[in-house]
Parts: C-alpha cells; sequence; structure tokens
C-alpha cells in the first residue's frame, strides 16, 4: 500500500514538473510550486517532519519511579494545496505517514491505513462567503485548529486530548464581516457525518452540527497569527480574538463525539447525543502570547446500556476541561512559556480523578516554526492516583 502511494506522488509530481511552470520557492514555503500555463490552477507542494524524545516517570512519596522512554517520528506528511480554474475556488489535501498519523484500522475504515487527514475544497462563491466540502477540521476549538507544526510547545494541551472535535466529513459555511474599520467578525457552520475521518461503511449514527462565532476587535493579526502559537511577527499592536463554538453530535456511537472508541451493546452500537461547548482566546503583542480555552462536554445518557437497562461498561467522556499558556519570545529565536491545564471528568460516571499539568517549555525558533527545537518539562497531579513527570524534545522541520 505504501509502495504504492510513493509510486502514484512520484508519477504525479514527475508529469506535472516535465508539463508545467515550476517555481522553487524558499525555505519553509513548500518543495516547489506548480502553475498551469494558461494559469488555471496551481498546486504547492510541501513536507513536514516531527522527531520527538520522551521521557517519562511515576512520582509519589517515595520519589521518582518506573522510568520510560521513546522516540518515535511524531509526524510525517505530504501535503497538497493551490486553486482550480479561479483563485476563489482552491482545494488541500493533506497525507499523514507516521503510524500516529495513521491511527488504528478498523472494520469501519475497512480495515485500511487512514492516510487522510484533509481532502477537501473551498469556493468563495458570493463576497464574504465560503463553502467547504469534504474532509477537514471543524470549526471547533483553537488549540486544535492550530497546526501541530505552528504549536508554541511539543503538543497540544491535555483539554484537546480528551474534549476536540477534530475532522469530519460534510460541508461547512463560513462567512466574515466588519462591525467597524478593525473590529472583525468571522461565523462559522458546519454539518459532519459525526464519526470522524477516514470512515467508509456509512453513517452509523446521526450527524455532527457545529456552530462557531469569533470576534477580532483590534483586527487581523499579522500572518494569521491568531492561529499560530508564539507572537513570532511580534505584533506592534495588541491583537486579541475570542471564539465560542458549541458542538451537538446527534445518536453519537463513540464515547468522545467523532472520537474515542465504539460504544456497542446487545442490539449493535449504543447510540446518545453529546454536546461540547468551547470558549477560547489567543492575544499577542510586542512578543508575549496567552491563549486560553474552557471545554465542557455533556450527553442525554452518557453510561452505555444494553437493550435490559444493564450498563455495558462504555461511558461518554463528559465533564470540564481548562487550559492557559502564555509565552514570551525575549529574542528572535527564542521563547520561554508555561502551561496550566485542568482535568475534570463527571466523578458520578468514571473513578478517574481531575487531572492537574504544569508545564515549562523552551523554544529555539531557527526559522520560524519551519525549522525549531522545542523542549518541555511536565507534572501532571493527579488526585488519588500516582503523579507523573514527563520530559520531551522535539525537533520539527518543514520544506
Amino acid at each position: 500500500m505504501k509502495f504504492k502511494l510513493f509510486s502514484l506522488l512520484f508519477t504525479i509530481i514527475s508529469f506535472t514538473s516535465f508539463s508545467q511552470e515550476k517555481i522553487n520557492p524558499k525555505f519553509g514555503n513548500g518543495l516547489f510550486n506548480l502553475i498551469g500555463k494558461d494559469s488555471t490552477w496551481s498546486m504547492n507542494i510541501s513536507a513536514r517532519m516531527q522527531f520527538l524524545t520522551v521521557a517519562q516517570w511515576g512520582s509519589d512519596s517515595n520519589g521518582l519511579s518506573n522510568p520510560s522512554s521513546s522516540f518515535l517520528v511524531r509526524r510525517a506528511r505530504l501535503k497538497f494545496n493551490g486553486f482550480a480554474l479561479s483563485p476563489k475556488l482552491q482545494y488541500k489535501i493533506e497525507l499523514g505517514l507516521s503510524n500516529n498519523d495513521i491511527g488504528n484500522p478498523s472494520e469501519h475504515t475497512n480495515n485500511a491505513p487512514r492516510y487522510i487527514l484533509d481532502a477537501f475544497i473551498k469556493w468563495n462563491f458570493h463576497k464574504n462567503f465560503e463553502l467547504w466540502i469534504g474532509q477537514t477540521k471543524l470549526p471547533g476549538n483553537r488549540e486544535r485548529v492550530v497546526s501541530s507544526g505552528n504549536l508554541q510547545f511539543v503538543e497540544r494541551s491535555l483539554l484537546n486530548s480528551e474534549f476536540n472535535i477534530d475532522r469530519d466529513l460534510g460541508i461547512q459555511l463560513r462567512h466574515h464581516f466588519n462591525l467597524s474599520d478593525k473590529f472583525i467578525v468571522r461565523e462559522a457552520l458546519s454539518i459532519g457525518q459525526g464519526e470522524g475521518r477516514n470512515i467508509t461503511t456509512g453513517n452509523l449514527g446521526g450527524h455532527q452540527y457545529t456552530g462557531r462565532i469569533e470576534f477580532l476587535p483590534f483586527g487581523l493579526f499579522k500572518d494569521f497569527g491568531d492561529y499560530s502559537g508564539s507572537d513570532l511577527i511580534n505584533e506592534q499592536k495588541p491583537k486579541l480574538a475570542v471564539g465560542f463554538t458549541f458542538d451537538l453530535n446527534q445518536n453519537a456511537v463513540k464515547n468522545r463525539s467523532n472520537l474515542g472508541e465504539y460504544m456497542k451493546s446487545d442490539v449493535g452500537f449504543y447510540r446518545t447525543n453529546i454536546s461540547t461547548v468551547f470558549v477560547d482566546a489567543m492575544f499577542k503583542y510586542k512578543g508575549f502570547s496567552f491563549m486560553g480555552e474552557y471545554a465542557h462536554r455533556d450527553a442525554k445518557d452518557p453510561i452505555a446500556k444494553n437493550s435490559d437497562g444493564t450498563p455495558t461498561g462504555d461511558i461518554v467522556q463528559i465533564g470540564n476541561g481548562l487550559n492557559l499558556q502564555t509565552g514570551y519570545l525575549f529574542s528572535k529565536k527564542w521563547e520561554i512559556s508555561g502551561r496550566y491545564t485542568n482535568i475534570n471528568l463527571d466523578k458520578n460516571i468514571t473513578v478517574k480523578g481531575a487531572e492537574n499539568q504544569y508545564t515549562l517549555g523552551l523554544s529555539k525558533y531557527i526559522v520560524g516554526h519551519k525549522l525549531k527545537v522545542q523542549t518541555d518539562l511536565s507534572y501532571l497531579d493527579i488526585v488519588n492516583n500516582t503523579n507523573e513527570l514527563m520530559y520531551r524534545l522535539q525537533v520539527d522541520i518543514h520544506f
């Protein structure tokens, strides 16, 4: 399968290289650009990799214990984007090639590797309106929408791990308008299949409905900085973005909305309505950055049951999460950052205690987010359980 995939990509690139104009961009802006001779299409091809080292220890009254370590290719991706016929009709394809990206194949993905991350088109059909069709990230929490290559820390927070709504297949309608010369409002509506990416067996549950609104009272961030970690641009005027999202997954069959494990019963799949609310903000000014997020998830009936009313053992991960992080770029290349995350799942249905994680990070930006080295140290305080200490080091490179 992998050999066929790479053979196809090589064939496409070779053919287009010989038959079209080719522009070699600078480092970090793609491997190369392809532009049709009649200017009716374009394609930018890029690649990126992340190499991660992790060391972990348990921590209790007796000190550190049970050390473990790993070294892995956290992400390895290829991305293709451009326009077709008109700049108003754009597309994006992103493929994940690492084991972490591919995930665990199942009967609902034809037991095949899940290579496709994004595959969608967006059509600017009227003024400030855009229609997105295909598979991509839902308009959920800000940290999830920020690219994994543009993060302030080695990895996203525990809030994102527990509550994000990730990618899905469907349609999105997006719009923006100005309340004043600087004050900008963005809106997004989405209807998705409700079971996440790369599903091939049809819709087992209901559908997923997502709405988001954002306010930018001081105008646009430079280079889309409201969806990029750290103030690498060094905003000379204060910039703020505040967002609100509501997501409803009707008759969901997974225990984390469109993510997690399938919930099964003696008559097939267990279904329940799952709702998720996000409130988030991003602020940047002269090298200082702050991002905060709050998440709340609830379900109509979070305890999965068989036809006779007995619990199956599956439960929906409901509860609250809070993530606060900040950083300061004290030169053009170095940043120190800190993060606090609290996860509090519903105590009535889970024995898992509340979690508080404290993280201190240090980043060296060699060519912005395109070539960087990041490291962080995290202490996880788990109520009624063994605490954990984790050290991470990651090298990130984007072509």
